[in-house]
This record gives C-alpha cells, sequence and structure tokens, in this order.
C-alpha cells in the first residue's frame, strides 16, 4: 500500500522513478558500509517511501515552476513529519521512520525538521540524503533544468560535512568514480 502510494505520488508532481533511483544510488554506499542483507533490503524498502510525506502538499506547489514564498517552503518542509504520521501507525512501515523523517536533516544541524545534527542523524537518513540529492539534482523539475552529472558530483564534494556526511559523501564520490555503469547512473 505504502509503496503504491509512493508510487502515485510520484507521478503527481512528476518526479517519476525517483524513489526507486534514490534507492540504487543509495545501496552502494550503505553496502560499503558494511550493511548486512537485511538491512540493505530495508534500504531498498525506505528508500522509495522517503517523500511519501509530499503527499499533504499542494500539486501546485510542488510543480511550481519559480521560487517558493515562505509559506509554500513550510509547507514542503513539513513533508518529512506529515510522511512519517503515514508510515509510523504500521509495523514495517516504523522500519522505514529514518529515512522518512530524517531525509532532509544537514550534518551542520541546518536541515529540517529537527535540525539535529551529525552523528545524531541515522546513518540510513545519512546515506538516503547524498542520493536523495544527487537524484533531484540530475533530475528536471519545474523550477530548474537538470545539472549535469559532473556538475552534481561536484556539489556533492562541495557540501561534504555542511548538508552531508562527509564519510557517506566521499564513499559516494569514491563508488561513482569506481562505477560509471552505477544502475542510477543511466537515469542521470
Amino acid at each position: 500500500m505504502l509503496e503504491t502510494i509512493s508510487r502515485a505520488l510520484e507521478e503527481r508532481d512528476r518526479t517519476q522513478g525517483h524513489g526507486r533511483r534514490v534507492a540504487a544510488l543509495a545501496e552502494p554506499v550503505a553496502a560499503r558500509l558494511g550493511w548486512d542483507a537485511q538491512r540493505l533490503s530495508l534500504l531498498r524498502f525506505g528508500a522509495p517511501l522517503h517523500d511519501i510525506g509530499k503527499i499533504a502538499v499542494r500539486p501546485e506547489v510542488l510543480r511550481k515552476p519559480g521560487p517558493l514564498t515562505a509559506d509554500e517552503l513550510v509547507e514542503i518542509q513539513a513533508h518529512p513529519r506529515a510522511g512519517a504520521t503515514l508510515v509510523r501507525p504500521l509495523r514495517l512501515g516504523r522500519r522505514a521512520l529514518p529515512y522518512v523523517l530524517f531525509h532532509h536533516e544537514r550534518w551542520d544541524g541546518s536541515g529540517y525538521p529537527t535540525k539535529i545534527r551529525g552523528d545524531a542523524i541515522p546513518v540510513e537518513a545519512r546515506v538516503l540524503a547524498v542520493a536523495d540529492a544527487f537524484d533531484a539534482m540530475t533530475s528536471a523539475r519545474p523550477y530548474r533544468a537538470p545539472l549535469t552529472t559532473e556538475r552534481a558530483l561536484e556539489e556533492v564534494g562541495r557540501c561534504a560535512g555542511t548538508q552531508f556526511d562527509p564519510v557517506v559523501a566521499e564513499l559516494f564520490l569514491e563508488i561513482w568514480a569506481e562505477q560509471q555503469s552505477w544502475p542510477a547512473a543511466q537515469a542521470s
């Protein structure tokens, strides 16, 4: 049910395949961090659900071609909590909570919704944050054209230690350099 909602949401906000691409980008990093098969399976379940809370965001805000107003930004920034509200009551959904609630937290503490920082951010969310941002940067959005893969990789490196866990960002860049055929690379 949650996966069906997530896919419908991607159609609604025109980000088809985003959740699957994010999972594909995150999995090699998680594997390099030593995650076991069960934890990787949970990543494949949780990653596609990370934006499920956008169901509570008005479509005109999700698809707005220009800058968001302050009120619209508040609405967008509420999606992790809205998603947590959706998944928390479900037994399996609770296991996806770190991906849903914390994927917009930042290493330096300036993220949302809780403004936690550094190692206080669940590692699941730290891994997902890099993959999510990379896919967002390399995908067309109503408000901007996609960045080139090279430019997005530069951004990941530049934001290591501020937006992203520096270890996770470095692993992402290292794996990308090793595997130009990374499954999600085909989508960018």
